[in-house]
Formats: structure tokens, sequence, C-alpha cells
């Protein structure tokens, strides 16, 4: 493939970096806020916040290891929702990252406050100065830094938790339902932003070594203990810290570590907080910046949002722009950020979901996740219910605002993208299914098919070729023995340099010293022909079935091997070769679903075998 991405990020790799994108102001600041709101029971709040993420991660999950892409789900939604609903998606997904990297910037602007006296928004303007320069010259965290980084992170906060246990008072959480039950879960909604993170993974799958395993189990495993963490953390902090102390705090970790290690303690925790939002903001531009670049790609944008400048190649209109956005967006006050952050969030964990559900029900051929939602349909069923629900209580100024996005993207795309795009995508592939008319063309499933080829590593050898070059018959009616030997024979002919006859007459013979008939539904008649190194494939499928023999008489998948005596070798691996994909579960019925010819080479080109 052009531009192929190395795969070099490993599972501990994708565990921390998934950590380190939600380890951030989602607990170093936002604990005081919530806490306002839900009141002792806001660990609560987080758990089911993580709840919630998880059930949103399992379609991010079964779409990475789908399509293991660069650009993560504005790639996954454009190809299942098509190019209207992908430039909304990009942009939503690139203002969610901006505005978590706002909301780390605010933290690093906080600390500098409360430590030195800095003016917040000054130096709120002079970081994404920094940040912006810093990757406009294309300095990138290293993923071992970033390793290090996060497991320093977890350590502090296990000490944090442990010996947080000993300063424990619970008498701070009396009274336990301070506001209501109702405003612990809908809470819930406005911490979701503390898990935003998992969307930077969705946007690195394509450089994530064996994607199928590592990234179900990166990302699950991170959710998992970052979860565990924050309600572990929040319950120190409310048993640490009083009430009133907690809800006017911006500092609520480190003012914890003050009071469990002293002033060395806020120090600490301090310095940890400060490494975290520094690791995320940058992270959040570097990777907000790859959207405008993919809807360039795709002709979604014009072509110099995708121009790379300076001695490292650098998207620097994109990098401006995403700098110039995270700073507007600290204008704005810190709990309509963290709302609006969480809305946008929110609304990409229900398109994901939709996604998967269009992607399944559109029958795409090529769409072969492997790892898939548990429970389908009826897990994102509920959770776009439960996404839905948590944006209505988000309050109108953030989902104004996301509105507004929306708009701004919905008018981009019919001013200009609309005329210049051309992707293929599932949803057309489901109204086609709905209306019986041919809606749609190969776009689609040829460019999965290149995706699955670069994910499995898949190794373009002799035999991939051979199906390549094959010739396909599609019989729609049931046909004798006989009749397709002398279709068969006339087709293949003048290929082989051999009467009609004598190709029939070959496999004639070859049959009666044995049916190839493989199964009751696959057949392999293979002969040996004239002269040397030539080797040929037929690919049949007879939708009513061949009448092979009185036990085989509705043979539907039939592979025609025929090649010269110095080819013996090549001829037993390619037998070998066809025997392992026919023996797939799901062969049978993908064999006889398929829509064209192409679709049924893709069958055999994408199957299990050796390799």
């Amino acid at each position: 493939m052009k531009n192929k991405l190395i795969r070099n990020l490993s599972l501990l790799d994708v565990f921390c970096l998934s950590s380190g994108a939600m380890i951030s102001s989602g607990i170093f600041i936002l604990p005081g806020l919530a806490y306002g709101q839900a009141g002792p029971l806001v660990f609560i709040s987080y758990l089911l916040a993580g709840l919630l993420a998880l059930l949103g991660t399992l379609s991010v999950i079964e779409l990475s290891t789908a399509m293991p892409k660069a650009g993560g789900d504005y790639f996954f939604i454009t190809r299942s929702l098509g190019p209207l609903v992908g430039t909304m998606s990009s942009f939503l997904s690139w203002s969610a990252l901006c505005l978590k990297s706002a909301f780390a910037i605010f933290g690093i602007a906080e600390i500098l406050f409360v430590t030195m006296g800095f003016p917040v928004m000054i130096s709120s303007f002079l970081l994404c100065c920094f940040f912006v320069t810093l990757n406009m010259l294309g300095v990138k965290e290293a993923t071992k830094f970033e390793v290090l980084l996060v497991l320093i992170l977890y350590g502090i906060m296990l000490f944090l938790v442990v010996m947080g246990m000993g300063k424990f008072s619970i008498d701070h959480f009396q009274p336990l339902l301070l506001f209501g039950f109702n405003r612990v879960l809908v809470t819930a909604g406005f911490v979701f932003i503390s898990f935003g993170g998992l969307l930077n993974i969705a946007s690195l799958s394509g450089e994530i070594k064996d994607p199928v395993k590592n990234i179900p189990r990166g990302m699950i495993l991170s959710l998992v203990a970052v979860t565990v963490f924050y309600a572990a953390i929040l319950l120190v902090i409310v048993g640490g810290l009083p009430g009133d102390t907690l809800a006017a705090s911006l500092t609520p970790v480190a003012d914890t570590g003050r009071v469990v290690f002293g002033q060395f303690g806020y120090i600490i925790v301090s310095i940890a907080a400060l490494l975290a939002f520094i690791t995320t903001a940058n992270a959040g531009i570097l990777s907000a910046s790859r959207y405008p670049l993919a809807l360039s790609e795709d002709k979604l944008l014009p072509d110099i949002f995708g121009k790379l400048a300076g001695p490292k190649k650098s998207p620097i209109l994109a990098i401006l722009l995403t700098g110039a956005f995270i700073f507007l967006s600290l204008l704005l006050d810190l709990e309509t950020l963290v709302k609006m952050g969480s809305v946008v969030i929110l609304t990409l964990y229900f398109l994901t979901n939709l996604a998967v559900i269009i992607l399944r029900e559109g029958k795409i051929q090529n769409y072969r996740p492997a790892f898939r939602v548990p429970f389908y349909p009826w897990t994102n069923v509920v959770a776009m219910i439960l996404f839905l629900i948590l944006l209505i209580d988000m309050g109108f100024v953030a989902i104004e605002i996301s509105l507004a996005i929306v708009v701004f993207s919905i008018l981009l795309f019919i001013l200009y993208g609309r005329k210049r795009h051309q992707i293929g995508y599932a949803l057309v592939h489901l109204l086609e299914r709905i209306v019986d008319k041919q809606l749609t063309h190969d776009n689609l499933e040829q460019e999965l098919k290149q995706v699955i080829i670069h994910r499995d590593d898949l190794k373009i050898d002799r035999f991939h070729r051979l199906v390549d070059d094959a010739l396909v018959m599609d019989i729609a009616h049931h046909v004798a023995f006989d009749d397709f030997l002398m279709d068969l024979s006339k087709k293949v002919a003048d290929d082989i340099s051999l009467e009609q006859q004598e190709v029939y007459d070959l496999f004639k013979k070859r049959e009666n010293e044995g049916s190839t008939a493989f199964t009751s539904f696959v057949a392999l008649p293979h002969i040996i022909i004239p002269g040397e190194n030539k080797f040929k494939l037929v690919i049949v499928r007879c939708r009513n079935g061949i009448e092979f023999n009185p036990e085989k008489n509705s043979v539907k998948a039939v592979f025609v091997l025929f090649g010269t005596k110095n080819e013996r070798a090549f001829h037993l691996q390619a037998l070998s070769a066809i025997a392992q994909i026919v023996q797939s579960k799901r062969f049978e019925n993908t064999w006889m679903m398929a829509k064209d010819d192409q679709r049924l080479k893709d069958i055999v080109l994408l199957g299990d075998r050796i390799r």
C-alpha cells in the first residue's frame, strides 16, 4: 500500500497511551466541580461514566480492528454513514481533542497561578503558542517517555490511594445524598470528558502492532484501570477534604496530597499533574491536526490543509487552526468548556455505535472486525439511548455550541466536498438492500480489502496473483455436469491452446477416476495440460447447483485448476490453499451472498490459509 504506516506500538504502548490520554484534567481539576454537582457520591458518577465509556468503546474497538487506519473515528464514520456525517464527525472529533487540550492547558495555567501568581489567560495564551510552535517544528513525545510517564502517574496515584486511606474521614460523606441520586447520574455525563482520550487510540490504530489483539486488550485494560483509579482517588479526595474546601478547589488531588503528605506531597502531586497536562495538551494538538489532513485527503477540504511544510514536513495550517480554536475555547467558563467537551464526546460515541449497526446491516463483505460488540445490536441500542439521555442533560449552551460546529461542517460539505469526494460508504449498501436496486460502486469493498491486507500483513504471493487473474463464471440456474463441462471447455480452450473437445475429454477422464466434489457444496476439478510453465484458475459459482453425481447434485462453489507437469508443486499448494479457505464456517453463506465477480475473488483472496 502507498504510504504504509509502520506498526510499532505494542500492547504496553497502547495501554499507556490510552491511559495517558485520560489521566489529566479529568482527575486533577474536575473532581471539585463534580463534587459541587453530585456531592460525596461523586465517585459513583465516575464509575458510571467509565461504564458508559466502556459501552461506547466496544464499538470503537470493533471498528478499529476492522479498519485500523489513521484518522480513526473519522474514517469509520465516513465509510459507514457517508461523507456528510463524516465531515460532521471530523469537526466534532477535532473540537473534542481541542477542548481536551484546552482543559489540560487550563490545568497548567491554574498550577502556574497557584504557585507563581501568573494570570491564567496570559499563561494560557503563551502555552498555546508554545505547543503550536512545538508541533510545527515536528517535536513529538517519544513513546518510551510516554510509557515511563504514565507508569509514574499510576505509581503516584496508587501511593496516594494507599496512604490516603489513613487520613480518611467518614464524616465527609455525610449527608451521603447531598443533592439527590439523580444529580449523581447527571454528573456522570458532566465528567464524561475524562474518558475522551480513548478516541486518540482509534486515530493511532494504523500504527499498532498486531491490532487484532492489542487494540481490544489495550483499550479495555486502560479504561478499566483508569476507572478504578478514578473512583479510588475520588474516595480519598472526598474522605480527605471537607466538602466546602473540595467544592471550591481547582487542584483537588494536589490539595489532598498536602493533607496526606504535607507540603512535599502537594509539590509531588502538582508536578505529576503538570506532566500529565503537558502530555495531554501536546498529544491533543498533534492528534487533532490529523483530522484536517484526513478531510483533505478525501477531498472534503481544500488541498492546502493537507500540505506539509518546514524541515519536519508538518501540517502548519492545520496546527495553527487547532491552536487558535484551543485558545478561543479557553474564553469559555470552565463548566461550559467541560460540558461542551462531554457533549462532543458523547455524540461521537453515539455515532460509532450507529456506524457498527450500519456496517453490519449493510452486509459489507469485506467488513471483518477481529472483535465484535457482544450482544449486538442490543448493546449498541442501549448505549445510544443512554448517550442521548446524558446529552439532553448537558444544557443548552454546550449543545448550541456543538450544533454550531455541526451546521458549519454541513455547509462546508454542501459548498465544497459534495462535488469532489469519491467515497463509498455502507449506508448506501443498506439502502440498496431495502429498495432492492443497484446503488453502490465497489469503492468501499476494495478500500476495506486493502485495509485487511495491511492489518493482517497478508503476503501477496503467487496464489494471490493467481486468484486476481482468474476467470469467474457466475451461473444462475441448475446445470448438469456435462453441460457445465462443455461451457467451461469453450471458455478456456483458447487460453490454454487446446481444442474445446480436448479440454472436455481431460476433465471428463479426471472425473471418471474419482469425483472432484470435495463436499456437497465445493468441488475442485483439476487437470494436467500440455506444455510448460502454465497454470490457470477458473472460479465458478452456481447459485442453484451443479450435478456432479447423484450424491453431490448441488455443488455451488467450483475451483477449476489446470497446469502443466512442471507446475505440479504449485498445483498441490493451490489445492491446499483452496481446501483451507472453503473450510471456514462462514464460507458457504458469504459465497452465496457475494454480489459480483470481484467479491467472489475477495472471499478467496482474504480467506484464512497458511501463506
